[in-house]
């Protein structure tokens, strides 16, 4: 007696999801092999004077303090 189509079905879907799960573990650690880093640093913009977008934090100009009489 010949096995039924539907457990064949079952184990050819339970490699195909075992199959798509590896490559995308497989994948995950290549981005993390290949990563160049995103720490905060370097995802930060900073605004100038003149309104344009700067990777450089601006320069911390002379506060002044309250005027006394």
């Amino acid at each position: 007696m010949a096995k039924s189509q539907a457990t064949f079905m079952k184990k050819q879907l339970e490699k195909n999801r075992q199959k798509k799960k590896e490559d995308k573990e497989h994948r995950k650690q290549e981005r993390q092999q290949n990563s160049t880093g995103g720490d905060l640093e370097s995802m930060m913009a900073y605004v100038n004077e003149f309104g344009e977008i700067v990777s450089t934090p601006p320069e911390k100009a002379p506060e002044k303090g309250p005027e006394k009489k």
